[in-house]
């Protein structure tokens, strides 16, 4: 249209989002770039805020509450890259943590919350490799260094067997990249010390009937009195988990100072004689 000489074009405009057909990928999240360093993005990071059911009476993280959010963090990676609780289940399998070591700092208290990742690291024999780095949100300070080795063990035979019909670089790929450089740690056998007697209840069970892998922790840390806790916390953990534990089982505990604030570990079956569990415990000096 011409109007006083000058040309006028009328433009329609149509907001995009009118016609999403023709704009697919409109709104949609950038994908995340590449980590040339974890290629398969097996890398999980996940947050815990510490609440008061997972502290002591002196508001710093308890041992088996860590493990516990070890165990969630697992759960949740595992799920995310498709080997997961369901996925054991169709296999007539399920995950087992077989050793645990946790190497710790400064002890995350109440109101923090816990950054915990994780990522399969490798395939040793039967058993595969997961580690964790655990920093506190926000300010991106490690405070624990942790390595774990998990069996996938048969529902029929109770015996490991390998997971089938997944793709091996799912837990090689990251071999170079460590928690702790060390494997998990092997601990001996002890036959002598300060004897402990209890009996596992239901609330110790998880969803397998087993003895849930945190309250292992808690029996070997109930063995010391109030004042020691007060002034001391742990630095190093280690568990070897060696059979499993049902409900009402009598576990008889024996407790070693092997040097000072250095204590090891060994539950039997009352009823067999056998080891169910063995664990070690390194403490240092901690202001309440």
């Amino acid at each position: 249209m011409i109007k006083n000489g000058i040309l006028l074009i009328r433009i329609s405009v149509i907001p995009i989002f009118a016609y999403p057909h023709f704009f697919p990928n409109f709104g949609a999240p950038k994908p995340a770039p590449m980590n040339l360093k974890d290629p398969l993005n097996l890398t999980t990071k996940t947050l815990y805020p510490v609440t008061s059911a997972d502290t002591d009476m002196d508001a710093r993280l308890r041992a088996g509450g860590l493990v516990s959010y070890l165990i969630l963090a697992a759960i949740d990676s595992a799920d995310k890259l498709g080997f997961g609780y369901a996925f054991l289940r169709e296999q007539k399998l399920f995950w087992v943590l077989n050793r645990l070591t946790i190497e710790l700092g400064p002890p995350l208290r109440w109101y923090d919350t816990a950054e915990v990742e994780t990522w399969p690291k490798n395939l040793e024999k039967v058993l595969y490799l997961r580690d964790y780095i655990i920093r506190e949100a926000g300010y991106g300070e490690v405070r624990a260094r942790v390595t774990s080795a998990w069996a996938s063990i048969d529902t029929e035979t109770h015996r490991p067997r390998l997971i089938d019909h997944i793709n091996l670089p799912l837990f090689t790929q990251l071999k170079e990249k460590h928690g702790p450089a060390a494997l998990p740690e092997k601990i001996e056998a002890i036959t002598e010390g300060e004897a402990f007697a209890l009996t596992s209840t239901y609330f110790d069970l998880d969803v397998n009937q087993h003895v849930t892998s945190s309250r292992y922790v808690d029996w070997m840390m109930d063995t010391f009195p109030v004042e020691y806790h007060r002034g001391h916390y742990p630095v190093k953990i280690s568990v070897n988990y060696m059979r499993e534990t049902g409900a009402g089982s009598a576990i008889r505990l024996l407790r070693r100072e092997v040097s000072p604030d250095l204590f090891h570990f060994e539950g039997t079956v009352a009823a067999t004689g056998k080891p169910a569990f063995r664990g070690a415990l390194t403490f240092g000096v901690s202001a309440p």
